[in-house]
């Protein structure tokens, strides 16, 4: 699925689907279908033998199985509802503690365990609520189809007993038939528990398949081309775009690159920086305009074509919970160790991982919590170099890591942006003086654009940018 199925939903929302919805189908199945088949074979065998003894009581036992088969359905019905609300408020449920058990540090570090618990509470009553409100009809059925079959057993008493004067029956007949009206409600009490049961597995359903029949928004074409090597050149034509409709955060952007030039990416917080490279990556699909790669439009190249040969370290610096060399290979599956380790080393993440307990076959925690927040932005720019892009893309690449670690990052990467077509997204603007090309976005506009030379003297709005970050003999 596209990105922006996961932007617009909670990841314990669908970390619900994916168990408890499943788990509540999984039960049913399980344990449902050896009872289904069993009562259905009862039911047809005791309504054959009735039917040889007597048609007439036979009728009188069943003329009320159509009432009760309403009932059930009827309730089924508007059990079906509250289960919704039930699968809804357990994914709900699992929100709140997913977000947070990721964020426990930042709840403790505001104090703010109470209302944390307060709100699991409130999450807590609202699924156990939606469960009593959707069980409540079950617990009611079984003793109205009770009170309906002993009503049943009166109608084929009095019925026997009226044959019987009539002489067409005898009384060991009725009390056969009372014997088997009794076997025969047991199995349709347990097809009605059954029944009932299945609704909490179909609202699950409901939803497990609502994301099943969900479609990508970002799609290859049937003729789409997949290009073996890029050359690098890029180019947006009027590209606008938005992730809300009637909320636009590109407006009519247009640049132009040739291979292995450096364009870097400034402006204020939200103008618009990263969605561009979001952009170049297809994560998106552009609103307006078209992006050329190479000559190609985007749209026609395959992503997996495309992708393979993008270098790319986000701001987010995910980690999975493997080791350090399993990490990195993640670029490239088929990689050998000393391609990634050769990797590591132009990214200068080799001598932290050989100082780790195990070095490269150190396991990483949750979310690479055992590492410092530059540390984890290390690996994942060695995760982005061991594709050997030709295009890269650096989000904040060295946003996380000190002074001197960004030193040595920096001139790593300008011998590793040789001959490649970059995009740099900086706040620090002292890391960008080298750019080819300087693209100042705000408000989702190009407003200024040029290097740092040409850019300072106009005396503009990335000219004010820049010294706001240094004292005026730094400038």
């Amino acid at each position: 699925l596209s990105l922006r199925f996961f932007d617009q939903r909670p990841t314990g929302e669908l970390m619900s689907r994916l168990t408890n919805d499943i788990d509540a189908i999984n039960r049913v199945l399980s344990q449902s279908i050896i009872k289904l088949v069993a009562s259905l074979l009862t039911l047809l065998g005791i309504a054959i033998v009735m039917l040889s003894l007597n048609v007439w009581l036979a009728l009188g036992t069943l003329i009320i199985t159509p009432f009760m088969l309403w009932l059930t359905a009827w309730v089924g019905k508007r059990t079906r509802r509250g289960f919704r609300q039930v699968q809804a408020n357990l994914g709900r449920l699992n929100v709140v503690m997913e977000e947070n058990i990721s964020g426990a540090r930042v709840v403790q570090t505001f104090r703010r365990q109470g209302a944390v618990i307060a709100e699991f509470d409130q999450a807590n009553i609202a699924a156990r609520d939606a469960t009593i409100r959707a069980q409540s009809l079950m617990i009611v059925l079984r003793p109205l189809l009770t009170m309906f079959s002993n009503i049943d057993i009166a109608i084929i008493a009095g019925l026997g007993g009226w044959l019987a004067l009539q002489g067409m029956v005898s009384v060991g007949v009725i009390a056969t038939f009372v014997l088997y009206a009794r076997r025969f409600f047991e199995p349709l009490f347990t097809l009605a528990d059954l029944y009932n049961s299945i609704q909490s597995a179909l609202a699950g359903a409901e939803r497990v398949f609502e994301t099943l029949d969900q479609q990508p928004t970002v799609r290859d074409r049937p003729d789409a081309v997949a290009l073996d090597r890029f050359a690098g050149r890029v180019a947006f034509d009027h590209v606008s775009f938005a992730y809300e409709p009637d909320v636009p955060v590109l407006k009519d952007v247009s640049l132009s690159l040739e291979p292995g030039q450096v364009v870097a990416l400034v402006g204020p917080t939200g103008a618009g920086k990263t969605t561009i490279v979001s952009l170049l990556t297809r994560f998106y699909d552009i609103d307006e305009g078209r992006i050329w790669l190479d000559g190609h439009e985007i749209r026609d190249l395959a992503q997996d074509s495309l992708r393979r040969q993008l270098g790319i370290v986000l701001q987010d610096n995910f980690l999975f919970s493997a080791t350090a060399l399993e990490n990195i290979r993640y670029a490239r599956l088929d990689a050998t160790d000393e391609e990634v380790i050769e990797a590591a080393k132009l990214a200068r993440a080799d001598d932290f991982i050989r100082r780790l307990p195990e070095g490269y076959q150190t396991q990483l925690s949750e979310r690479a919590s055992n590492l410092s927040q530059g540390q984890r932005q290390l690996l994942t720019i060695a995760r982005a170099l061991l594709v050997d892009p030709r295009i890269l893309i650096l989000d904040e690449a060295t946003s996380n890591v000190d002074t001197r670690t960004e030193s040595h990052l920096q001139e790593a990467l300008r011998s590793l942006m040789m001959g490649r077509t970059s995009f740099v997204i900086a706040h620090r603007l002292s890391t960008i003086r080298n750019a080819d090309l300087v693209l100042v976005i705000d408000d989702g506009r190009i407003v200024e654009r040029g290097t740092h030379d040409s850019l300072m003297a106009q005396g503009g709005f990335y000219h004010r940018l820049y010294t706001s970050q240094f004292t005026p003999a730094q400038v």
